[in-house]
């Protein structure tokens, strides 16, 4: 059973941490505990098999250094995490079998001796050549996850992606602003303080531009409206239940779109201020909520994703397919998978069948465009 308190105040001290990057250690800890996990972490990972953690409960430094620096590009799992959805939770097994991924030098060399035995995880923002991800450990006494975790993760990784995006463009504690006015008023992002009618109680020097332009959002009688007619209400809902706590403010204020014109891709964060260490900032301004206006970039997907997804690769095919591409020939494709040989040809035979194509250097130009699977 969840714990309401618990959980209520643990999504309050994640929204805590959007404004106070220092917090994040302890949320990680108490989300560990909720969720059932042993140890937890945010990161980012790129194509270039490079990455960086941010906040780390209970990994040791000398782990955290030994995958970035080594193990990464050898982690089975690295390519399939491009393609989950953002805030789509997902585990080990959910990129390729278990038996399988216990065979591999990934997990003898790196995971295996940390004591785990599973990682769950969600994406929390993705681009086409990188992704931000939220994930927990578990170790071989508690084993893979179940359905329970997954509903525990599902609890929190919007409230935790919302954080996250919001503290990519403030951390109060680096600021050391005399007050949250004063820090907002040093960012290049929008942000409006809004009480819960949509009242303007503040907005900074970029927000004022933006509404001078009035494409995206304007005012009426000192009211921030989107200009976007969805847009609009679904920003009004979000406020109106910030009033009432972290909790009631739900899932939808997470980068809601405010326009779905081409070439308009401007997308608004919302932060209650209404709990926790947030509400005496608030209460200053007569505020409920804060929200951050940015824009954001519409990239390619991933050229491996989509040959995944038009041929209806597995994961583990989509493994093999893009070690042909970053290093080619079995041998090496084994040895950097940390699979048999063997294993990399039955992989690779079923890529040519569902692909049409039958060597190596075809698939390559498959990937990149410069053939088509069929003639004519």
């Amino acid at each position: 059973m969840v714990d309401p308190e618990f959980l209520s105040q643990l999504i309050g001290d994640i929204y805590d941490a959007a404004l106070d990057s220092s917090l994040w250690v302890g949320v990680l800890e108490q989300a560990t505990q909720f969720i059932g996990g042993t140890a937890a972490g945010i990161y980012w990972k790129d194509i270039t098999v490079q990455g960086e953690l941010h906040y780390v409960y209970n990994v040791e430094p000398s782990s955290v250094d030994a995958y970035f620096n080594n193990y990464i590009r050898f982690d089975p799992s690295l390519t399939a995490q491009f393609f989950f959805k953002v805030e789509e939770i997902y585990n080990t097994t959910n990129v390729l079998p278990y038996h399988e991924f216990i065979e591999t030098a990934f997990y003898k060399e790196w995971v295996k001796p940390n004591g785990w035995a599973d990682h769950l995880a969600a994406t929390l923002d993705k681009s086409a050549t990188s992704f931000a991800q939220f994930g927990v450990f578990r170790n071989e006494r508690q084993g893979l996850a179940d359905d329970d975790m997954r509903q525990r993760m599902r609890l929190l990784v919007p409230h935790v992606r919302r954080a996250v995006l919001i503290g990519n463009v403030i951390d109060l504690q680096k600021e050391k602003a005399g007050s949250l006015s004063d820090a907002f008023n040093r960012l290049d992002a929008s942000v409006f303080l809004l009480d819960d009618h949509c009242h303007i109680a503040f907005s900074n020097i970029a927000a004022q531009a933006l509404l001078n332009d009035a494409t995206i959002l304007r005012t009426v009688n000192n009211t921030l409206i989107a200009v976007d007619p969805h847009a609009a209400q679904v920003l009004r809902n979000v406020i109106a239940a910030a009033n009432a706590g972290d909790g009631a403010v739900g899932t939808d204020g997470v980068a809601i779109p405010l326009s779905s014109k081409p070439g308009q891709n401007w997308v608004a964060d919302i932060l209650p201020l209404t709990s926790g260490a947030r509400r005496q900032a608030g209460g200053r301004h007569s505020a409920v909520a804060a929200v951050f206006v940015r824009k954001v970039s519409m990239a390619a997907p991933y050229p491996i994703e989509v040959a995944a997804r038009q041929f209806r690769l597995t994961p583990s095919e989509v493994r093999v397919l893009d070690a042909v591409l970053k290093v080619g020939g079995v041998p090496k494709i084994a040895e950097a998978l940390g699979v048999s040989e063997a294993t990399v040809k039955t992989h690779l035979q079923n890529i040519f069948g569902k692909t049409g194509v039958r060597r190596q250097a075809d698939l390559i130009k498959l990937v990149a465009g410069d053939a088509r699977p069929f003639p004519g």
